[in-house]
């Protein structure tokens, strides 16, 4: 359908009959500053428009309330790199998920993630994963430790405009465009408070299982966890931190050696990977029934071991929502969405027994 000078966009009806108008192309193109001819192709979808036009066009067409522009598709397809665990870790794979998900469900922003896996025991191998993605695409979303050199690559990419929106979480001093998660502190802190109402007055010593501390997020959690306690539940006590390295059989072999060489353990609080294996090792050392365990990530395995009465508490970020949130993030800054989300700060539920 070609556009005409003065046509009404509001006044379109439903099965495409013309009517009287408000706005008209020529309105538009002067509030964009392009051509009548390339808001006929924006709107048309026809294709053979530079980005920025696009964008304008699409941008002002909104802003005059054109209801058949509030969703149009954009014509260039914007390629975004999403950096990830592999899919051992049951969060990485939640988050690949609703990644790959976000391909079919948000066709109208015009967004395609791609999923790589990275090992964040191999910094130098995602400076170099980094750098290579920089020269084919738009935007980059990326889960990982603190790193200088990371950071520096991040900074490297983001300089031409391209947005970096850190996960789950932070990386200090990386210029990105957003941090898109939850108050990992936060969550620490809430750990800490079920962790001293559950162990009660008595209290006991507690293991910290960390995936990496180099990890803001673990950090922020540990840093939280370790607040909480001082400030309310004196009677509890930090005996050790540990780094499971983000392996989860290696959590349950540090959990193991913790518990046969001090009895005084009456709580773990495991903010990473490996509830299967902490499991394990209460249940090889007899221990199940008397230890508190607290954990992140409401997966289907970690459901069924609260169900088991393995698991007393689990604080769950929902990776749906956060990605869903970096999704619109993107789609504001590209122009491809009016507003961006209300808040990058996701939020995060307590789970147990009886809500599981």
């Amino acid at each position: 359908m070609l556009l005409k000078e003065n046509v009404n966009f509001e006044e379109i009806s439903s099965n495409g009959d013309w009517a009287m108008g408000k706005p008209t192309a020529r309105d538009l193109a002067a509030a964009a500053g392009v051509s009548l001819s390339t808001v006929d192709r924006v709107l048309n979808n026809r294709g053979a428009v530079s980005e920025d036009k696009e964008r304008r066009v699409l941008e002002y067409a909104r802003k005059l309330k054109i209801d058949r522009a509030l969703n149009q598709r954009a014509a260039r397809t914007l390629r975004i790199a999403v950096l990830l665990q592999s899919r051992a870790n049951p969060f990485h794979a939640a988050v690949q998920d609703s990644f790959e998900a976000a391909n079919r469900d948000f066709l109208q922003y015009n967004l395609q993630f791609q999923v790589y896996h990275i090992d964040p025991t191999r910094p130098a191998a995602t400076v170099a994963l980094t750098n290579a993605l920089s020269l084919r695409c738009d935007g980059l979303v990326i889960v990982s430790p603190q790193n200088e050199d990371i950071a520096a690559a991040l900074r490297a990419f983001g300089q031409n405009g391209k947005p970096v929106i850190t996960l789950a979480t932070d990386i200090r001093d990386a210029g990105r465009y957003a941090y898109v998660g939850p108050d990992n502190r936060k969550a620490g802190r809430v750990a800490g408070d079920l962790m001293g109402r559950l162990l009660g007055e008595e209290g006991g010593e507690i293991v910290v299982i960390s995936g990496m501390l180099s990890m803001i997020g673990h950090e922020e959690r540990e840093m939280g966890f370790r607040a909480v306690l001082r400030e309310r539940y004196p009677q509890c006590k930090v005996a050790e931190v540990v780094e499971s390295m983000e392996r989860g059989e290696r959590a349950g072999d540090l959990v193991f050696n913790a518990l046969k060489g001090n009895p005084r353990i009456r709580g773990i609080y495991n903010a990473s990977a490996g509830a299967r294996s902490v499991a394990s090792a209460m249940n090889a050392l007899g221990r199940r029934s008397d230890i508190v365990f607290i954990t992140h990530e409401l997966t289907d395995e970690r459901r069924q071991l609260m169900r088991e009465g393995m698991i007393d508490a689990i604080i769950d970020q929902n990776p749906v929502v956060e990605v869903r949130t970096a999704v619109e993030a993107l789609a504001a800054h590209f122009r491809r969405k009016d507003e961006p989300p209300i808040s990058l700060m996701t939020p995060i539920q307590v789970h147990m027994i009886e809500n599981c």
